[in-house]
């Protein structure tokens, strides 16, 4: 049913896995959603992510306020009237959720960050990987089809492997995937193989360092893969909490944004996007 608020927005995360759309109201209640894989051209995908976002919440597109673009692929969005970096937008979409400072760590497809978010909703420290050890989603779903299970069903397997996992290296990301191999060639078994994935991935994010309470997820791996936040919790001691649906936070924090061009000064507007203010 249509909801009674006087503005609607949309935000779309364009990844290098998978698109990511949301409308949303201006009181931040999420009406539609959906996600596709990244292939072909990134502007049909993010088309289509739209309407079909579009679709779940029963809107037009001529309703919305605006829309708010962010991600790898974040310049290809059709009719886009505000871009926002990947950090800034997650650092909103959480920051709306939690209403604190926290360390946000993002865990999506490509590239891994820990984000340092103030008292004030902005984002004010940013960390990432080195480039070899970017990839992320693409070496578990290049795990997933050498395991013969979905991508989904990765973590399943890894919990039938106990505490035994097979050694698998968290340097690098082409370099991983060649060990993924080896180890299925010497005997090890899927589960162990699938558990040595999980657990390099968790000790990429951990040598990002610097985490300090409260530590907060968000990204794609976290809704997909959640035992990869074991892992981390396990290797590092840390005490992890999850944002809600967290695939979606960065089209959310882009939809807010797409809200926040309505109302902001021009002139201060890049200020806001460049640092991750909120209004």
């Amino acid at each position: 049913m249509p909801d009674s608020a006087s503005g609607i927005a949309a935000g779309v995360d364009v990844g290098t896995e998978c698109v990511k759309a949301v409308v949303i109201t201006d009181a931040g209640r999420t009406l539609g959603r959906s996600v596709i894989p990244t292939r072909g051209y990134f502007q049909v995908c993010a088309y289509e992510a739209l309407t079909a976002a579009l679709d779940d919440a029963h809107r037009r597109l001529d309703e919305l306020t605006g829309i708010g673009a962010t991600g790898f692929a974040m310049t290809c969005v059709p009719n886009a009237t505000v871009t926002i970096t990947e950090s800034v937008s997650h650092a909103r979409g959480a920051f709306h959720h939690r209403q604190h400072a926290m360390t946000l760590v993002n865990i999506g497809g490509g590239d891994p960050h820990v984000i340092i978010v103030d008292a004030a909703g902005r984002r004010v420290g940013e960390r990432g990987m080195r480039r070899c050890a970017v990839g992320v989603g693409s070496f578990l779903m290049f795990s997933a089809r050498h395991l013969d299970v979905n991508a989904t069903q990765l973590d399943e397997l890894a919990a039938a492997a106990g505490n035994d996992a097979a050694a698998v290296s968290s340097y690098c990301s082409v370099f991983s995937a060649s060990e993924v191999l080896e180890r299925l060639r010497e005997g090890a078994t899927r589960e162990q193989v699938a558990l040595g994935c999980i657990r390099s991935i968790a000790q990429r994010v951990l040598e990002l360092g610097g985490f300090e309470d409260p530590v907060v997820i968000s990204g794609g791996v976290a809704e997909y893969f959640p035992g990869v936040l074991r892992a981390l919790e396990s290797l590092s001691g840390l005490q992890l909490t999850t944002l809600p649906e967290p695939i979606f936070t960065g089209a959310f924090g882009a939809a807010l944004a797409a809200f926040s061009d309505q109302w902001e000064d021009p002139a201060r507007r890049g200020v806001d996007q460049a640092e991750g203010a909120l209004k």
